[in-house]
């Protein structure tokens, strides 16, 4: 059997890692959290709350994996810090944000959170948010800054970090 190319390789680790990684935040955490995705009505008393919730978690779901898949694709590599890409990845939800990946988390346990009625998930995404802000702020970025350097800069010039742009960067 033929070993695996780059591309190949890293479409794996990030499968692994969105099982793992993503898997934990956004699915065993909120799990635990709500008593095995118990529903308990409609948060804050809003009918209907639950469709906008399942809208929000297809967006995120969707979001997420298209950003692991530019990862691995564009960038062979993976979102986990071990095994990096090997370029900036500056295509597909990166071209709107640069944390597409925590985004889309945040946003599918908002999901959960109106499908389900439970509002210590909206605790649980303030407290992710909060943390994953920090990560990025202390270790993601002087990362990337020291990897990628002047491309880096530019990108960061252009794209924000957290409110998506409405036009896609172009390099």
């Amino acid at each position: 059997m033929r070993s695996l190319t780059s591309r190949g390789q890293s479409l794996v680790r990030s499968a692994v890692f969105t099982i793992i990684v993503p898997g934990t935040m956004a699915g065993l955490i909120p799990y635990s959290l709500t008593g095995g995705w118990q529903r308990v009505g409609d948060l804050f008393g809003l009918p209907g709350a639950w469709i906008a919730g399942l809208i929000l978690i297809a967006l995120g779901l969707a979001v997420l994996l298209a950003a692991i898949y530019k990862f691995a694709s564009d960038g062979l590599g993976t979102p986990l810090p071990t095994a990096p890409t090997q370029s900036l990845v500056v295509t597909g939800p990166h071209r709107y944000v640069r944390n597409p990946m925590y985004l889309a988390v945040a946003t599918v346990i908002v999901g959960q959170a109106l499908v389900l009625g439970q509002s210590v998930l909206l605790w649980y995404t303030a407290i992710f948010v909060l943390a994953t802000a920090a990560f990025v702020y202390f270790y993601e970025q002087p990362t990337l800054r020291r990897q990628f350097g002047d491309e880096y800069r530019r990108y960061c010039e252009s794209v924000p970090a957290w409110l998506p742009r409405v036009t896609p960067y172009r390099p």
